[in-house]
């Protein structure tokens, strides 16, 4: 099995348990006060886990240590060495910092919360979202420190061509956070809401030191000659930082982006804060599990395909990487804006999440996805960049989106936040929820379309004229031809289940959409279904044996 499949699998398992955990955060606080705190709490380990996690320490360190390896293996263990040395320095000091600074930190993130304490005092509303927020913050913030350093686990792994378990990791985070709630409800026969709350971010803070511990071994059984320190005189570190500023700058931006939104949101109807993560939660599957999961498993071979001599390979590997992400996203953003408002309650209308919530977060869900196609697009290409060892451009870009996804999002708010869900036509709900998180999403989708052409155009000064670096790889008009032929008897199957249990309806739907999708797709010889998550062959031994058909751990 290639390496995207198992990241694919790997995130679609830390996914499920994502969904498990949200729709556990749901029941308990629908879209209200306490969800709005837990968002935005989150917020700020978030930006620091991804300016130094994930995807900036991949982009930086696995061409360095995918090609160290191959030459030296101690030599890519004391570089490893290195790099953990400081990403432990750097977050040991970003933690305190937090953790001592969060009054600050949540007047900067959500300065909509510095009136509640006035509202609440003249009984306008029942909780004070800014207080609560910096007692959780306390707790949740040291989980950042633990975050960073599974993402350089992460890195070792991958660049060895282990996918499987540091994308399945992310499991043992979400499951300390539903059973910290499952716990706080059921104890002295269920905690308030305050302190449930608190009880969900110790969660948090218990999973993230989880998260590392569970890929340690795996990646220290890679390491041959590692030794810890903070040297930048380590062969690679300097080359290794040299690409890591520009990516931080680039990730910063994108990070300002998911600031200014939460920022944004923090000023409108109490819920909207709380319904753009619920929206969200949705909208990033796709672009983790398609996206990101073919980006991952391409960066370390696309870092030793880019000489000039084997530019046209370089190009078709972009190029097949971005149709089999938009076979898989294609059908994805049809059913999100077809079946969207049924998919949202079959994972989250239950208890203290109504129909009124389940409307407002469709809506959201439903703007996203109208900039899906680009944003996971967008992931491809940024890797092409990186492997390039040319950062600064994908950042150039990233500036660019977020201002007009900003302007845009704002006016857009501002105008739609004046109607009530209730405006909705199906919705027959009281609700004191508003329609501005919708103009937010609309502004975001806009930014993604600006930001894939500028990509391309980007990629095309740097490489010259590829027919096959287009969205979908040339093939885009094939998947949502088939997706949309794929909705008729989606469709029926809907009418057919209405009175059944949402749960039950929303899958029947789902699973006859992809489905449908799958079979007409290999019928007409649009896609290979069995094939559409292969990934890159990985590179063969002198044998004949892949390496990456090593026993998984």
């Amino acid at each position: 099995m290639g390496g995207a499949p198992k990241v694919a699998i790997g995130i679609l398992l830390s996914r499920v348990a994502g969904f498990v955990r949200d729709a556990t955060l749901a029941f308990f606080f629908g879209a209200g006060a306490h969800a709005d705190v837990f968002r935005i709490v989150l917020r700020g380990p978030n930006i620091l886990q991804n300016l130094l996690g994930e995807q900036t320490l991949s982009a930086s360190f696995i061409p360095v240590y995918s090609r160290l390896s191959d030459e030296d293996p101690r030599a890519a263990g004391r570089f490893a060495g290195a790099i953990f040395g400081l990403l432990l320095a750097v977050v040991a000091a970003l933690v305190l910092v937090g953790v001592l600074l969060a009054r600050p930190i949540i007047t900067v993130v959500a300065p909509g919360f510095l009136g509640d304490a006035a509202a609440v005092a003249a009984g306008t509303l029942e909780v004070d979202r800014f207080e609560l927020a910096v007692r959780s913050v306390r707790w949740i913030f040291p989980m950042v420190g633990f975050l960073v350093l599974s993402a350089w686990a992460l890195g070792v792994l991958n660049s060895h061509r282990r996918f499987f378990l540091p994308y399945v990791a992310p499991v043992a985070w979400n499951a300390s956070i539903v059973v910290a709630l499952a716990v706080g409800a059921s104890w002295a026969g269920g905690l308030p809401p305050d302190r449930l709350l608190i009880a969900a971010c110790a969660g948090a803070l218990v999973g993230g030191a989880l998260q590392f511990v569970v890929q340690l071994p795996a990646a220290a059984r890679r390491l041959t000659g590692f030794r810890l320190s903070v040297s930048r005189r380590v062969r690679g570190v300097d080359e290794a930082l040299r690409a890591f500023a520009p990516l931080v700058a680039a990730r910063g931006v994108v990070q300002l982006s998911g600031y200014l939104d939460m920022l944004l949101a923090s000023l409108l109807a109490v819920g909207a804060v709380a319904a753009l993560g619920w929206a969200q939660t949705l909208y990033v599957l796709p672009v983790s599990l398609f996206a990101m999961s073919v980006a991952a498993a391409e960066l370390p071979e696309l870092a030793r395909e880019t000489d000039a001599a084997r530019g046209d390979a370089f190009d078709a590997r972009v190029a097949a990487a971005l149709s089999r992400v938009a076979a898989l996203v294609a059908p994805t953003a049809i059913g999100y804006l077809v079946f969207g408002f049924l998919i949202v309650g079959a994972i989250f209308r239950r208890g203290a999440f109504g129909v009124a919530d389940n409307a407002l977060v469709y809506l959201i869900l439903a703007a996203y996805s109208l900039g899906l196609l680009a944003t996971t697009a967008s992931r491809v290409l940024s890797n092409a960049f990186y492997a390039l060892g040319e950062t600064r451009r994908p950042a150039r870009v990233a500036v660019v989106r977020v201002i007009v996804s900003a302007a845009a999002g704002a006016g857009l708010m501002l105008w739609l936040d004046r109607f009530p869900v209730a405006v909705v036509p199906w919705l027959r709900e009281a609700s004191e929820l508003r329609l501005g998180g919708v103009g937010l999403a609309l502004g975001s989708a806009l930014g993604a379309w600006l930001e894939i052409l500028l990509l391309r155009r980007e990629l095309r000064g740097l490489r010259g004229e590829s027919p096959g670096l287009r969205v979908g790889g040339g093939r885009l008009g094939r998947y949502l031809g088939l997706a949309i032929a794929a909705l008729a008897p989606a469709a029926v199957v809907a009418w057919l289940t209405r009175e059944a249990p949402i749960a039950v309806a929303g899958a029947l739907v789902v699973g006859c959409y992809a489905g449908v999708y799958l079979a007409v797709g290999k019928v007409t010889g649009a896609l290979d279904p069995r094939s559409l998550l292969a990934g890159a062959l990985p590179p063969r031994r002198p044998g004949g044996q892949a390496d990456d058909e090593a026993p998984e751990e």
